[in-house]
């Protein structure tokens, strides 16, 4: 089927189509157009001419806009879920949960803009003032560019779409090359829903050169991008004068204290570690683990990642499968390799089939080893020995990501140590760094990004301050 493009509210048919290759049959499954940089171009002065109607459009209409799509979403979710599982290679049973997230948040956002307003202050609270009306109010940036990756090709188009469109702004979204069809069938209910707002969608493709026509451009106002850190940070260079939300990589951490209860602990780091293949920001990379429980850990881990079911997506009970591509594949047996090299011992997986990789655990790991040190995106997880939590604390500071951490212990003195002295955008206590609510505010520090995802946060992206005073 192909993925055309949307240049505003009109579907067009391209004279040039790429293939999408699905990563575990490798079966062509989809074609997405080629769109060119004219294009793209005039994508942005379609946005920027509706951007005035979007602004004064109703907010009833807005917020109907999206319960509707929702409703849509719920009524095709088996065939968007076969969809996101075709083109990215997701077990279909988390294709259903992606689906069924995304209508959460579609919901979330809705009733979070019922509420999005200003605030009155007192412009006499200081000599130098006087009595007056006066507050601040929120109005829409105008235009936003959106710009999203493959692993979660639904939800997180609508952790972006959603609260850009219901607060009045208009949006050019450039999805993934590895989930058109997706993108362009979320895409279409928007457009297609009796209350949606001419033009106010446009939906193109491509790579570089497309997300350099639209960055570089003086029309957005907000780039969103959640992606790699190399790509945020030439969207940061280039963008110029204007807001610059990033969700970029992480590198995410927990701490298993002595006191844990270690056969949950390990239920939940294999889940955590190995979730989409590990192809999660959040995916769970660093197990520190206080050394009177290494081995009692480390034996446990192993055993409830070998129950994990690894094969077809297609199968309900499959929780691994493909990786995205060949590139990850090979980058995945290259980070264990290396580690091996370095010292470490392969615990049990370091095996693949295809574009499959069996789940791996290593042992014996170091800090100075690469496979901690940068984001792996790959179902592999490390576990290093440590001596106590101030050990572990340092240890999981020591990296130039800052998503989230979380920490497995019985203790409360050494959770509340955890929130404070985790430097990151979030903590967990007693579950993985993996665990995200789509209505929580979502983001790290560091390298891991600027801004914040999740309804009512993205709300204020989205959104401009004016000052109102009355005499």
């Amino acid at each position: 089927m192909k993925a055309n493009m949307f240049l505003g509210s009109k579907e067009v048919i391209s004279q040039n189509y790429s293939d999408r290759i699905n990563p575990y049959s490798n079966e062509v499954i989809s074609q997405s157009a080629n769109c060119s940089i004219n294009e793209t171009i005039e994508a942005l002065e379609i946005a920027n001419n509706a951007k005035k109607s979007a602004k004064d459009s109703p907010l009833h209409q807005r917020v109907n806009w999206l319960l509707d799509v929702a409703k849509q979403l719920q009524k095709n979710r088996e065939d968007i879920a076969k969809t996101i599982t075709n083109e990215v290679g997701k077990p279909i049973n988390f294709s259903r949960i992606e689906v069924d997230r995304c209508i959460e948040t579609i919901k979330i956002t809705a009733s979070e803009a019922l509420s999005l307003g200003g605030e009155l202050f007192n412009s006499d609270a200081m000599p130098s003032g006087k009595k007056t009306i006066s507050y601040f109010k929120r109005e829409p940036v105008g235009v936003v560019v959106a710009i999203t990756p493959f692993n979660f090709p639904l939800n997180l188009v609508a952790h972006k779409l959603a609260p850009a469109l219901v607060v009045g702004n208009t949006v050019i979204l450039k999805p993934t090359p590895e989930a058109p069809l997706t993108a362009y069938k979320f895409a279409k209910l928007f457009i297609e829903s009796e209350f949606a707002i001419k033009d106010a969608l446009s939906l193109v493709y491509g790579d570089a050169d497309v997300g350099g026509a639209l960055v570089t451009s003086d029309i957005p106002r907000v780039i969103s991008f959640t992606g790699s850190v190399p790509v945020g940070k030439i969207i940061m260079k280039n963008a110029g004068i204007k807001k610059v939300a990033l969700e970029l990589g992480g590198n995410a951490g927990t701490f298993i204290d002595r006191g844990a209860d270690l056969k949950n602990s390990a239920n939940r780091c294999a889940f955590g570690a190995f979730i989409n293949s590990g192809q999660v920001c959040i995916s769970l990379q660093r197990i520190y683990v206080h050394e009177d429980i290494y081995d009692e850990f480390a034996n446990k881990l192993k055993a409830e990642t070998e129950k994990l079911k690894v094969g077809s997506p297609y199968k309900d009970d499959t929780f691994i499968s493909s990786l995205i591509n060949e590139e990850s594949i090979d980058r995945a047996k290259d980070w264990v390799e290396s580690a091996i090299n370095e010292g470490a011992k392969v615990l049990t997986g370091n095996k693949s089939d295809g574009l499959i990789f069996y789940p791996t655990v290593m042992v014996n790991v170091t800090d100075e080893m690469n496979i901690i040190c940068e984001e792996v995106f790959a179902p592999i997880v490390s576990l290093i020995k440590v001596k106590n939590f101030d050990e572990a604390v340092v240890k999981m500071n020591n990296s130039p990501y800052g998503l989230q951490f979380s920490i497995f212990t019985n203790d409360l003195n050494l959770t509340k140590r955890a929130i404070n002295e985790f430097d990151c955008g979030g903590v967990v206590i007693n579950d993985i760094p993996t665990l995200r609510f789509d209505i929580q505010p979502y983001g790290g520090v560091k390298l891991s990004g600027v801004g914040r995802e999740g309804a009512k946060f993205a709300l204020e992206e989205f959104t401009e301050i004016k000052s109102v005073v009355i005499c």
